[in-house]
């Protein structure tokens, strides 16, 4: 089969289009053809290379994936069935899987991350668990730009932070994949959305999407903002993805009794806390990892009857893999950049 690998870590010139060896199933999997995948900046980190994160060599990178199962060497999988796939692997034996918490698994790894190959292939394989089927008015582009970012946000919003009708929520970087999904999932949820963005034209697209108020995050101070637009209350929740560049800002635009989620570090892991505004103004700080193939499933359904819709940026031949990766690393992108597999 053909594949975008890298033998070593680096910038997207690391990436290879080449021959690979097709995936040996064990009892339990099914191989899918591959007609789509998404980029996440797991993608990128991978590549770059993480501290204390071994990734075997050469590896295929993509954790959001669509096509077509075409063979199997588990029961009951029809071949020929068009799915999207659950980027996230977990053993299914412990307790927290058995209790439908499989994103809290001690072996939980997510597709095309660590040690298993993605979907930057014309094959991939995947336990039997992890198909999702699609309907056929869904095209394969938009199944690969949907599991990821907006399971992640779902598992922000509803899981974690337990967001309640009439809540103000604050979406940092509303041109990322979760940023995107985040605005959504919250307007569906009946919250009031402010969002934030690096250019006019992302803020107008995220007012498209549902946000009420926006936030150009290079020319306006994000908390100053959000006290103005809030009179002087501030926020319910806030998703934060970006750490370090946002992080005291995001702190600082939350209402008494409000709640931070984070799922991610983009600019850097460190970011400071007054302990005294913590406890003072009684706000709660939730992590937050992917999320569960029940929640997943939930999700999904309002994809398939079409209240939620990932945005797509820009698609990109399988060859072309280091050109996606360079767009992802300008930050020009609003909504997920996909790459076709024909």
């Amino acid at each position: 089969m053909w594949a975008v690998r890298f033998h070593q870590h680096g910038g997207p010139d690391v990436l290879r289009y080449e021959e690979a060896p097709e995936p040996d199933l064990a009892p339990g999997d099914v191989l899918v053809r591959v007609r789509a995948c998404a980029l996440n900046h797991l993608d990128l980190w991978a590549r770059h290379g993480l501290p204390n994160v071994h990734i075997p060599m050469p590896h295929i990178a993509g954790s959001d994936i669509a096509g077509e199962v075409i063979g199997a060497a588990a029961t009951g999988v029809p071949i020929g069935r068009r799915v999207m796939l659950q980027p996230g692997l977990s053993c299914g034996r412990c307790e927290p899987c058995l209790s439908g918490r499989d994103n809290e698994c001690p072996c939980y790894e997510v597709l095309g991350y660590r040690n298993h190959d993605g979907g930057y292939a014309e094959l991939v394989k995947v336990p039997a668990a992890n198909l999702i089927p699609i309907p056929d008015e869904i095209d394969f582009v938009h199944a690969a730009a949907f599991p990821l970012t907006f399971l992640t946000a779902w598992h922000m919003l509803v899981t974690r932070a337990g967001l309640n009708r009439g809540e103000d929520v604050l979406v940092l970087a509303a041109g990322s994949g979760v940023g995107q999904a985040a605005i959504q999932i919250a307007s569906l949820h009946g919250a009031r959305v402010f969002a934030t963005a690096g250019s006019d034209e992302k803020l107008q697209r995220a007012r498209e999407l549902g946000a009420s108020e926006v936030i150009h995050h290079y020319e306006q101070d994000i908390a100053e903002e959000i006290k103005r637009l809030t009179n002087r209350r501030g926020v319910d929740v806030v998703i934060e993805h970006v750490g370090e560049a946002t992080w005291p800002k995001s702190v600082r635009s939350l209402a008494r009794g409000g709640r931070l989620v984070t799922c991610g570090a983009t600019t850097g892991r460190r970011g400071t806390l007054d302990l005294a505004a913590l406890f003072s103004k009684q706000l709660t700080i939730h992590g937050s990892y992917m999320g569960t193939k029940g929640e997943l499933m939930r999700v999904a359904r309002f994809f398939f009857t079409g209240h939620l819709k990932p945005v797509i940026d820009r698609t990109f031949p399988l060859a072309e893999a280091a050109a996606a990766h360079r767009r992802m690393e300008e930050s020009g992108q609003f909504g997920k950049i996909v790459l076709e597999v024909h």
